[in-house]
């Protein structure tokens, strides 16, 4: 295959847009898709090939994998898997139809997708998968529990995934980002205001704090824009053997030998000092 092909999803911002156009400049043929048809609409007239996948809809992931099948003849190098969001609010203020929808499209869209590329990738006898996880995939934090919970799933399932395509030429990899400059917080903020019933919460005084953090411009400490990630995405899709984790922003790393290292009490601890 001359030109390998990549199926995005989450194009239309952030990570998945500008790793799409990063990875078109370099020579791939890039399949950039979003869920809603006025960002495909945008991203065709910018010149890539889109389409729409919603990770809500199983028949819009079906249809999405179709036209995969069909615009490359049944060859898809990789797959990397970046369409999520985050759902803040405490894991008591957090209903089944809440926590539910957080993993809808965090979870199960992203498994249900993934299981339809591989049977594509275990026929032609090769690929790559990569999941854009979180430095909360393997810790967490407060206020953070619905997204902490579909972050360390996703890891669960990929971890197993890796274990059975052992002695196979297709390869999972883990992108566990800390802060990066996106849309992120904005979307998380609009989801913080649509479903948390604030003012009735245990916590209501300190989601005053949280509110004030979610609308501001100001990045945390550390935080890289998306190139970082890029970079690792890179190396997954090029390396001969590609890493099983890669941990993108110093947050993430400190975090990752935190916990290697410090007592369960130690560690939480740390981790309740963090906003």
């Amino acid at each position: 295959m001359n030109q390998k092909s990549v199926l995005i999803t989450g194009c239309s911002s952030g990570i998945g847009y500008h790793c799409a156009k990063r990875l078109h400049e370099k020579g791939y043929r890039v399949f950039a898709t979003a869920r809603k048809t006025e960002d495909v609409q945008r991203l065709l007239e910018e010149g890539f090939e889109s389409f729409q996948l919603d990770l809500n809809d199983t028949d819009s992931i079906h249809k999405a994998v179709a036209e995969v099948q069909k615009r490359t003849k049944g060859e898809l190098y990789a797959l990397f898997n970046n369409g999520a969001y985050g759902q803040p609010g405490a894991v008591e203020d957090l209903s089944r139809e809440i926590l539910k929808a957080q993993f809808e499209t965090n979870l199960f869209g992203t498994h249900e997708l993934t299981t339809l590329i591989l049977a594509m990738m275990r026929k032609q006898g090769y690929g790559r998968i990569i999941q854009n996880s979180s430095v909360l995939g393997f810790v967490s934090l407060r206020f953070r529990g619905a997204y902490n919970a579909s972050k360390y799933a996703l890891e669960g399932l990929s971890d197993t995934m890796r274990l059975e395509l052992t002695g196979t030429d297709i390869y999972i990899s883990l992108i566990e980002p800390g802060p990066i400059r996106s849309d992120f917080r904005k979307n998380a903020l609009q989801k913080f205001l649509e479903n948390i019933d604030r003012d009735n919460s245990h916590f209501k005084e300190e989601y005053v704090h949280k509110l004030e953090a979610l609308q501001s411009e100001k990045d945390a400490p550390f935080t890289l824009g998306e190139e970082a990630v890029f970079q690792a995405l890179l190396h997954a899709l090029e390396s001969k053997k590609p890493k099983a984790r890669y941990r993108v922003t110093k947050p993430t790393s400190f975090f990752w030998f935190s916990k290697r290292i410090l007592s369960t009490r130690w560690l939480d601890k740390l981790l309740r000092k963090v906003e």
